[in-house]
């Protein structure tokens, strides 16, 4: 089912990943996106205020969007994941086979200047969002 779900993104460059913050307000990020099967990755500079939204509320609402962040499609829910060890090494490896340029110079070159490192996340149980009105400023 969610694998069906997950087809409009994997021809897009970028998704608009929606992350939730403690008073209850979303906050928009376009970011890459890689869909395997039923599970969809993507990944972020350890320093960047969205890991710590992630860590708090891993609740996500994604939907396809443009590289500015407009949405493009239908927005669904999942559940980020934050992965280590070989299941990282593995989604770097797959944002690198679809993103050449972008995930093998320029995120590195990224991280370098910033000084941190980069994060993977897995998007599991996607679903269609309730009833209620999307919450995406269109």
């Amino acid at each position: 089912m969610s694998e069906h779900l997950l087809e409009p993104f994997g021809d897009t460059w970028t998704m608009l990943l929606r992350t939730q913050k403690r008073d209850g307000s979303w906050v928009d990020s376009p970011v890459n996106v890689v869909v395997d099967g039923d599970r969809a990755y993507f990944g972020t500079p350890a320093d960047s205020a969205k890991v710590k939204r992630l860590r708090n509320f891993p609740g996500v609402e994604i939907a396809p969007c443009t590289v500015r962040g407009k949405p493009t499609g239908t927005v669904l829910r999942a559940q980020a994941r934050l992965l280590d060890g070989a299941e990282a090494v593995a989604a770097a490896r797959r944002m690198r086979r679809k993103y050449r340029f972008v995930h093998s110079v320029v995120v590195p070159l990224e991280l370098c200047i910033k000084r941190t490192s980069g994060l993977q996340y897995e998007l599991s149980g996607v679903r269609v969002a309730d009833n209620e009105p999307s919450r995406v400023n269109s």
